[in-house]
């Protein structure tokens, strides 16, 4: 397997993105949220992932549009079966 492509990858996440998830996992925390925090960072995690590497992504699966339907999809799957679970356990 080549890491070549792993070791000369560079991720640019915008300050302001990072000061916001700061800001938002630290009062979920100090309000006992922790699954909501942890959804937090998930998300952001998912954004930057999906969303500042669009580019790299398809380049890389020009082939495969499909690829990064599911890749989204499944992502976008993940966080909804994580409310669904949060709304069923508070009640």
């Amino acid at each position: 397997m080549d890491l070549e492509f792993i070791y000369m990858t560079e991720i640019t996440i915008p300050l302001i993105q990072i000061v916001m998830l700061l800001i938002m996992s630290t009062l979920a925390l100090l309000y006992g949220r922790m699954k909501i925090a942890l959804l937090i960072n998930y998300l952001f995690a998912l954004y930057w992932g999906f969303f500042l590497n669009r580019d790299a992504i398809l380049e890389m699966m020009a082939e495969s549009e499909s690829f990064v339907m599911i890749y989204f999809g499944l992502g976008i799957g993940v966080a909804l079966l994580a409310v669904v679970g949060f709304i069923v356990h508070q009640r």
